[in-house]
């Protein structure tokens, strides 16, 4: 019903920026609240930032308060995470997802934060490496 596609992973030296794209299909992107997660070898997934369906309320992990920046464009389908100062403990692969539509904001951000909640869609992932 809705497909995610990331882009814009690449290989980067510590300190260096990149800027991750979701792109989504279909007619009722503007409804979702969306987030951005990661997963490195050997580790769980974990919640990176999350956006409410209007842009006016986002929420980040505490690893990457300051550094990171979640933002959305609804004419263009697409969410964005600008990410600077990247640290090697960035290395992941970086999904994109959408919890359930009937999720208020609050809910959506707890549900991405570690809830039970599980999300309706995800992406298949794109790798961000940071070397030393």
């Amino acid at each position: 019903q809705v497909q995610l596609e990331e882009s814009g992973g690449g290989l980067v030296q510590a300190g260096d920026s990149l800027r991750l794209s979701c792109a989504a299909s279909g007619r009722a992107f503007s409804s979702y609240h969306m987030g951005w997660f990661r997963q490195a070898p050997g580790k769980e997934r974990e919640f990176v930032a999350g956006i409410n369906w209007t842009g006016g309320a986002t929420n980040y992990a505490d690893s990457v308060k300051g550094r990171f920046t979640i933002s959305r464009d609804n004419a263009k389908n697409t969410v964005y995470l600008q990410m600077n100062s990247l640290k090697p403990e960035d290395t992941a692969v970086y999904f994109c997802a959408a919890p359930p539509l009937r999720l208020t904001t609050s809910q959506a951000m707890a549900a991405m934060t570690g809830g039970a909640t599980p999300m309706d869609y995800w992406g298949k992932g794109t790798q961000v490496t940071v070397s030393p």
